[in-house]
């Protein structure tokens, strides 16, 4: 511990001791707390769920490709008119568009995190009040119970069976048990009992502050799609540096008569050579992802969760929280053994009053039986996920002295108890079954179980989630296979999932019968659906099982026992009821509680990544044919046949205005991995048949035309066939149609027609088709290349199927 405390401080040398920490019962006064605000010594940790706004003007303005891009507009507008320096202003605008999104984004982030945020129950002025974690000041006297995240570092104070779990700081699982003096985290988190520590260190001194600030922060990297994206810009600058040097050369040489229309034509090769655009609309497309996800009350954390959501085959959903709603209602009590039903419900309520944070189970008896009058509590044990069961120690107030537990009958008695047949009916007819057995031992023993008479059954209904029997057969329609993962009973879990509708929810499993070795763990978890009585280790076992198996794993959870499962899962999904350590681990909060949330993510996920796969094949497409044509314009030493206008026409038509509309139109398909693979065997040869294609009639034309203004006519049949084979492009990547993709399709070639017959716009772009013979010559040979384009994307397909 010590060690840890050094390393959180940055401290390599040994520390000056500690001045002993003074508790105080109740809390700092109002006055002590001012002071404190006064001299700094508050919980300042700027933890953001968003960049920063200059952050992101930083990311969207400074790139690598605006500033090649704006280098090459400044050149243009000195050499040019106006029209071939077209494509700085379309950048300027596409920046502006992706800060305005993704700004939207940050508002919408900032909102849900706001009511996402823990709020920590200090003791102040002698009560207790909630306040922010930025509100905690040094000397605060905080309190804790199951499911709270430790959020300063400090000394327990009070400790009431208190048991932390330092998992997310030391990779410990087993829970530590504290006691007054104890030193406390940031970053660990309660899993069973209570108490309250007083804060030590705050603000950035604390251990766990720069995790904590990373873990909630909102980001745009560690995503197949983006890190893909960035692998194929890699490759595009490296070829485009000696392509660009080549073509400067040989333009310099062709037109030694006229430089500024060489430097014009040079820059008209390199500029399209670089896909602007898709980093833009790869971050517009996530960003109104989040905005769309915001309106529905769901988180994203992370960014990239969207993504990974949206590629997961296997979802394991806990149970209590998730498939059924937080409260139960107690339905029976029955007394075994003859028991005294009066006496069963003075011990139920006073079982209940002994926990200060009881769960749903308890919860439910609380409310259904008051509390024993004149009964006192002499010991407690808080309910643990890992034992089952809870417990307390009573003087009855008559001079008898009892100690009881309560939890899971299977847990509690021997295998082979009579009445567990009877609990086995009940847990069938998906009923929640709780034992109140007496014990003669004491609460701290090992064994305390061990002996301990059955009195009463405890019949407990859940309430079913009305959307889960829909949500879990939306998962079975998208071939996601769903787990039910729970601690409860395998019967009642198995009867629960089975009245939802969820197949194989027949064939249950008790999780204390898995084996242990991993491959053997996978095999049986492949096999079946529903597991009870899964312990919380077993339930990140079970997730570390099935990733071995290729499966990308989302875990959803909202209790505490799921904290480290959630942790190691692709994708965590917490309920924003959940626990604070919950909420804290997870990449996605349901800030309503709602299981049925879940399908927006994975179909906005699915919209993400299927559109920006189409779009990217448009704008690598251009890419290609760029450098390819540069290519054989260099081998050829003839001059460049476009100016900068004529390629931003082009680029605004079949790639820019269709590839916006595409990147956020509705998409279903399901993720499928290796992104750069599926995005380059359409590119690739999309763009070798375009550039031969366009070289073809620019090399006919030179042949066909002659005298002045031969070469304006050249570039003209050249930008026609260029156009036409783009557009059949385009076609491809929108199919299959629907009436908004015709008329996309549609308009696009309706804008170029307008070009060509609008007298002035000829002028403004330098487009003019000369005779008959050579435009019609240029169709007929984008059509020989929109024919070789459909046999060549077939074979692709069965070549090298995705």
């Amino acid at each position: 511990m010590t060690q840890r405390a050094k390393i959180g401080t940055g401290d390599d040398t040994t520390a000056a001791p500690e001045p002993p920490v003074v508790h105080r019962v109740d809390g700092l006064t109002s006055a002590e707390v001012a002071e404190r605000v006064a001299r700094g010594e508050v919980n300042d940790v700027p933890v953001r769920s968003s960049r920063s706004t200059a952050d992101i003007v930083r990311g969207n303005v400074f790139t690598r490709f605006n500033a090649i891009i704006g280098v090459l507009w400044v050149v243009m507008l000195c050499v040019a008119p106006i029209q071939d320096s077209l494509f700085g202003f379309v950048i300027i605008a596409n920046t502006g568009i992706g800060i305005v999104q993704e700004l939207r984004a940050k508002k919408t982030l900032d909102g849900l995190a706001v009511i996402g945020e823990a709020r920590p129950t200090v003791r102040r002025d002698g009560a207790a009040v909630e306040v922010s974690t930025s509100g905690i000041v040094l000397g605060d006297l905080i309190e804790l119970g199951p499911g709270d995240k430790v959020v300063v570092d400090g000394e327990v104070a009070e400790a009431d069976s208190l048991e932390i779990d330092e998992s997310l700081l030391t990779g410990e699982a087993d829970p530590v048990v504290k006691k007054p003096g104890d030193r406390m985290m940031s970053g660990s988190f309660v899993v069973a009992g209570g108490g309250a520590f007083t804060a030590t260190k705050v603000g950035r001194e604390a251990y766990a502050a720069q995790l904590a600030e990373e873990a909630s922060r909102f980001t745009l990297v560690h995503s197949e799609l983006r890190s893909g994206i960035s692998t194929i810009l890699k490759y595009v600058t490296w070829m485009m540096i000696p392509t660009a040097l080549g073509l400067v050369i040989s333009q310099l040489v062709v037109k030694d008569d006229d430089f500024k229309d060489a430097v014009a034509r040079t820059v008209g090769g390199i500029v399209p050579m670089i896909p602007e655009g898709l980093v833009l609309l790869t971050s517009v497309a996530f960003a109104i992802g989040v905005i769309r996800l915001g309106r529905k009350q769901c988180l994203v954390q992370e960014l990239p969760a969207i993504e990974g959501l949206a590629r997961v085959d296997v979802v394991c959903l806990d149970k209590t929280g998730t498939l059924t709603e937080g409260g139960m209602d107690v339905t029976e009590l029955r007394p075994l053994g003859g028991a005294d039903e009066a006496y069963v419900r003075k011990v139920l309520g006073s079982l209940g009053e002994s926990d200060p944070r009881p769960n749903g189970s308890l919860q439910a008896v609380i409310d259904a039986y008051p509390a024993g009058e004149g009964w006192r509590c002499t010991q407690a044990l808080p309910f643990s996920s890992a034992r089952k069961y809870s417990g307390a120690a009573f003087s009855e107030g008559n001079g008898e002295n009892s100690s009881w537990l309560l939890g899971a009958p299977d847990v509690l008695l021997p295998a082979g108890d009579p009445a567990l047949a009877e609990i086995d009916r009940l847990n069938e007819q998906g009923l929640r079954v709780l034992l109140l057995a007496r014990t003669t031992r004491e609460l701290d023993s090992a064994d305390v179980a061990h002996g301990a008479r059955a009195t009463a059954l405890v019949v407990l209904e859940q309430r079913l989630r009305p959307d889960a029997a829909d949500t879990l057969a939306y998962f079975a329609d998208q071939n996601v296979a769903a787990k039910v993962i729970s601690g409860d009973n395998a019967v009642a879990v198995g009867a629960v999932a089975g009245k939802l509708g969820l197949a194989g929810a027949e064939n249950t499993v008790d999780a204390r019968r898995l084996p242990t070795d991993r491959d053997e763990m996978a095999t049986a978890l492949d096999a079946h659906t529903v597991f009870g009585r899964v312990a919380p280790r077993q339930k990140r076992d079970m997730v570390g099982a099935l990733q071995s198996r290729g499966h990308t794993v989302a875990m959803t959870g909202d209790g505490v026992n799921d904290v480290l499962a959630l942790k190691d899962a692709d994708i965590g999904v917490s309920m924003g009821s959940g626990s604070e350590a919950t909420r804290a681990v997870a990449q996605i909060v349901l800030l309503n509680n709602s299981f049925a949330t879940l399908p927006s993510v994975v179909a906005e996920g699915r919209r993400v990544i299927g559109n920006i796969t189409r779009v990217a094949t448009l704008f690598l497409t251009k890419t290609v044919y760029s450098v390819l044509l540069a290519v054989l314009v260099v081998c050829s030493q003839v001059e460049y046949p476009f100016l900068p206008r004529h390629l931003t026409l082009l680029s605004t038509l079949t790639i820019g205005v269709p590839a916006f509309f595409l990147a956020l139109a509705p998409n279903k398909e399901r993720a499928k991995p290796h992104f750069v693979k599926r995005v380059m065997r359409y590119a690739i040869p999309a763009g070798i048949v375009a550039a031969a294609a366009t070289f073809a009639t620019y090399l006919l034309a030179r042949h066909h035309y002659s005298g002045p203004g031969a070469l304006d006519a050249e570039t003209s049949a050249a930008t026609l066939t260029l156009f036409l084979v783009s557009m059949w492009v385009l076609a491809i990547i929108a199919r299959p149609y629907t009436w908004w993709r015709i008329l996309l399709v549609a308009s696009m070639g309706g804008a170029f027609l307008l070009v060509l017959v609008v007298p002035w716009l000829q002028d403004f772009f330098a487009l003019k088709l000369v005779g008959t013979t050579m435009p019609w010559t240029a169709v007929v040979i984008a059509a020989a290349g929109a024919v070789v384009l459909e046999f060549a994307w077939r074979w692709v397909d069965r070549r090298f199927p995705a």
